[in-house]
């Protein structure tokens, strides 16, 4: 339920930045934001984040993928190395303020060139 209206039942930013700083799409950079993110969500990890790394010789494929199970949902992040592009998910039964994490997405990955999109789900 979001807030106090309950014909929400949470929330998804849908987030599409790209020209991002490419050295900040490695595991460790990444795992740095989750961390970042996680404590402006205001959520708690159920599990350490899960890394893979699409090796595929197919240039528009290639990139480094994440998912961050969350006591209310889950993050999942994938990057494109040919674009320096980064998607993420944030699903969350629990509201967060989407401004916030708009804020360090711009911030942490560098870029001016990012779109977010709000899903109220129900």
């Amino acid at each position: 339920m979001i807030g106090s209206d309950s014909t929400h039942y949470g929330m998804e930013l849908i987030v599409d930045a790209h020209d991002c700083d490419p050295s900040l799409m490695t595991r460790k950079k990444i795992r740095a934001f989750l961390d970042l993110l996680i404590t402006t969500l205001d959520v708690e990890r159920a599990k350490p984040p899960f890394f893979w790394m699409e090796d595929t010789p197919i240039p528009h494929l290639q990139g480094l993928s994440c998912i961050q199970f969350i006591k209310t949902s889950n993050i999942t992040i994938h990057t494109l190395d040919i674009t320096h592009s980064m998607y993420m998910n944030i699903f969350s039964c629990k509201f967060f303020d989407r401004f916030a994490v708009e804020e360090l997405v711009r911030c942490y990955f560098k870029t001016s060139k990012v779109t977010f999109r709000l899903i109220n789900r129900t």
